[in-house]
Order: structure tokens, then C-alpha cells, then sequence
């Protein structure tokens, strides 16, 4: 009766039901992979979002395929200010191909009701059935399920870590075929916190043309880059300092860039994202083109939370600091009890809201993980979630209330280095 696509495992796997049972049990469980925001104990400006909500104006119905020219104006606006005054002039038109003047065309915007929504547009555009695409690994095991419900197949490339993470260009070589359609980067990547590099951006470019690839990328967590400390003159003028660019205006190879609410502003149940296309221009008139008649077909932007685009957006300015302040407090706690012990080591990151721990490898990270919840009511992801090709990895999330994320660390670390 039912699609070979959607032939999915249902059933709970160990952790899972293990985590069921501690909390069946009434324990109190200190959770190292809280990720929703809303759960965190953020400041939301309440009144300005609900007001921002209930614009008379969401009672006309005005379909736009591509989204409420306002709406994309705004996200538009908003990569024009990520730029610090002068930092797009300073660019390499080498590396990115991009103007000197490269604002990003709102009429290049098309909003969707999340990135996953995005993903399916790109996915569907590019691929017919069987094609591949080249996925990262570490990465967020969320593609899986969007190629499977996209008849897509995914190809692994490796990133690697040598004091710090790196693109593997001569695995991509390898692996790619006459089927490959695509190559998608996560900047920056979760959970590895790793963002592309500049000469890894020039390699992409030229490898996605030698190849006639696309690029699909993926900037949800872009703007939480993790610098240790604020620049001096960034700090004393108050102006936000942005060290890493957006692929939204990469012009060397057909590019689709993906982002939205949920990590921008914290606001994921709000359901806005987009997907910004560019690239050379004879490919991205005729992207736009097809990805028009695909939004069309849809239609899943609501009217309210459209209008209320800009507002939304203007969160970010107080939600992004509060989480900034959050990570980086909670990453200084980690590298804190860290130093207090030698068993185990943080791997570098760059940005978002992961750390990964490496940990000794006296059991999978599966059985460590359930031993974790079910012996020291701490929960953690092994690093198999997200395809680590080894054992000996955990993956934490930095947003986490300070006092349970510290006392989550301590019974880690102690359980870690007593077995």
C-alpha cells in the first residue's frame, strides 16, 4: 500500500527508548542537546512579534509565488546589513565572482515555509529520479529523509580534521558521476562549526563549473560565528562584526542559498525561510523560471507571518546576542572543566551552537550516550547521528540554560573518565 520511499525504521532506537524510560521514571534529565530556542530562556520582544502578526492587511488574499514583495525586500535588506560599512568592497572578485555592488536582488528571493521546503524545491529542480547529490559528512542526518521523499540519492564527502575542519576536494573527485546534479555545504556546517573557507570557496567554484554542478548551501547557522574576543573597534563602535561572507552572492557557479527564521531570530515555530538564487546570469533566469512555477504549485507562505517578515527579522538584533552570549559562556565551561582533566578534548569550532568532545573508545558512543542518560540523567548525542565514521565523539549544544549545562559537563566528564 505504501511508497518504498517512505520505508523508514519507525521504531525508537536504544537511546531513545532509554531516555523514555529515565523520564518514565520521574528524573530529572540535563539535556546537552537542547536545540530549541523558545526552551532556553531567551527574551523575545512578545508584544512587537504578536503585533507584527496581526496586520489587517493578511486578510486580502494576494498570491506571489516567489513570496510578498516586502517580505523578500526585508531579507534582502538583511544581507545587505550583515556587511560591516565598506566589507563588501573588499571582497575577491576572484573567489566569488561577485560585484563590487552585489546586493542581493530580492526578485532572486524565493521564501518557503522552512528549508527543509527549500531543500525540496532545489532537490526537485535539479534532479530527475536516481540522481546524486554531494552531501558533507559529519552533517545534520536531515537529508536522508528529504532525498528518500525526493528520490534523490546522496554521495558522501568527507570533511576532515586536522586542527580544524577541512573540505576533502579529492574525495569529491572521486565520487563524483555523470548523475551528480549538486554539491551541498552547510556554512556553517553542524554540528562540526566548521564554515568554508575562502580558497575552499574558490575550489568549490571551480570544481561545481568544471563539473556544470550546482551549489546548494545551506547558512542557517551563518551568522553565529564564534570569536574569542570581539574584535576591539568592532566592540567600542557597538557595530556588529561579521567575519564570514554569504554564499547569496557567490555569481562563479549557480548557487542556492538556504536560511531562515528558525536560527536568525530564533523564532522556528514562525515557519520563514527562503532560498536565494545566484550565479551566472543565463543559469539563474532560467532557475527562477522553474523554481517560480514550483512555488506556485504550493503556495505555503501564510499572508500574517509574511507581513510580519520585517519585524521578525529586526529580532535578531537582540536574540542573536543574548544566544551569543549564551555559547560563548557555555563553551568557556566546557574548555574550563576540560583543562581539568586529560581523558577528553573539544574539537575546534568556528560557529553555530555545537561543540563535539572527543572521548576515550572503550564502547560504541551509542552505549555511552544511554549510559549517560540512564546512570547520570545526562543527555548527549553520539557521534554516529551524524555520521562520524569512528567512535569516541559527543555532540553538544551551547544554548543550554548555563547552571544545567555546567552540571551536565561535570557528570560527563566524571562518567567518561571513570569507565
Amino acid at each position: 500500500m505504501f511508497s518504498e520511499r517512505t520505508n523508514w525504521r519507525l521504531a525508537h532506537n536504544r537511546f531513545t527508548q532509554a531516555v523514555e524510560e529515565v523520564r518514565a521514571r520521574g528524573a530529572k534529565i540535563l539535556d546537552l542537546t537542547a536545540s530549541n530556542p523558545t526552551h532556553v530562556g531567551l527574551t523575545y520582544d512578545s508584544a512587537a512579534i504578536l503585533e507584527a502578526l496581526g496586520s489587517e492587511r493578511a486578510l486580502d488574499y494576494d498570491p506571489q509565488a516567489k513570496g510578498l514583495l516586502s517580505a523578500r525586500e526585508a531579507v534582502a535588506r538583511y544581507y545587505d546589513e550583515r556587511c560591516a560599512p565598506g566589507e563588501r568592497d573588499g571582497r575577491s572578485n576572484v573567489s566569488t565572482g561577485a560585484s563590487s555592488a552585489g546586493a542581493v536582488d530580492p526578485e532572486r528571493i524565493v521564501l518557503t515555509a522552512s528549508t527543509s521546503e527549500g531543500y525540496s524545491y532545489v532537490f526537485r529542480l535539479l534532479c530527475n529520479a536516481g540522481d546524486e547529490l554531494l552531501v558533507p559528512k559529519p552533517s545534520y542526518p536531515l537529508f536522508e529523509f528529504l532525498a528518500d521523499l525526493q528520490d534523490v540519492k546522496l554521495v558522501p564527502y568527507p570533511l576532515i580534521y586536522d586542527h580544524g575542519w577541512q573540505m576533502d576536494f579529492p574525495s569529491l573527485e572521486k565520487v563524483v558521476t555523470k548523475r551528480t546534479r549538486g554539491v551541498v555545504v552547510v556554512h556553517p556546517n553542524n554540528p562540526t562549526g566548521s564554515y568554508v573557507k575562502t580558497g575552499e570557496l574558490a575550489s568549490l567554484n571551480e570544481f561545481c563549473r568544471a563539473h556544470g554542478l550546482a551549489l546548494i548551501v545551506d547558512e542557517v547557522f551563518l551568522d553565529y560565528g564564534i570569536e574569542f574576543p570581539l574584535p576591539a573597534k568592532a566592540a567600542r563602535s557597538g557595530a556588529p562584526h561579521f567575519s564570514h561572507s554569504s554564499f547569496a552572492e557567490n555569481r562563479t557557479a549557480l548557487t542556492f542559498t538556504l536560511s531562515g527564521l528558525s536560527k536568525i531570530s530564533a523564532l522556528p515555530q514562525m515557519k520563514v525561510a527562503w532560498v536565494v538564487t545566484s550565479g551566472p546570469t543565463d543559469q539563474v533566469e532560467a532557475a527562477m523560471g522553474r523554481l517560480e512555477v514550483i512555488a506556485d504549485t504550493y503556495l505555503s507562505m501564510n499572508a500574517p507571518v509574511q507581513w510580519a517578515v520585517p519585524v521578525l527579522l529586526a529580532q535578531r538584533k537582540s536574540i542573536q546576542a543574548q544566544l551569543m552570549d549564551r555559547v560563548r559562556a557555555n563553551l568557556a565551561e566546557l574548555d574550563r572543566q576540560l583543562a581539568e582533566q586529560q581523558a577528553c578534548q573539544r574539537l575546534e569550532v568556528e560557529g553555530g551552537w555545537y561543540a563535539i568532545v572527543r572521548v576515550p573508545v572503550m564502547r560504541s558512543d551509542e552505549e555511552l550516550a544511554i549510559e549517560l542518560v540512564r546512570e547520570k540523567s545526562v543527555m548527549v548525542h553520539p557521534g554516529h547521528f551524524y555520521d562520524f565514521q569512528s567512535d569516541g565523539y559527543l555532540v553538544l549544544s551551547l544554548i543550554g540554560v548555563e547552571e544545567e549545562f555546567a552540571a551536565g559537563i561535570s557528570r560527563m566528564l566524571r562518567h567518561a573518565h571513570c569507565h
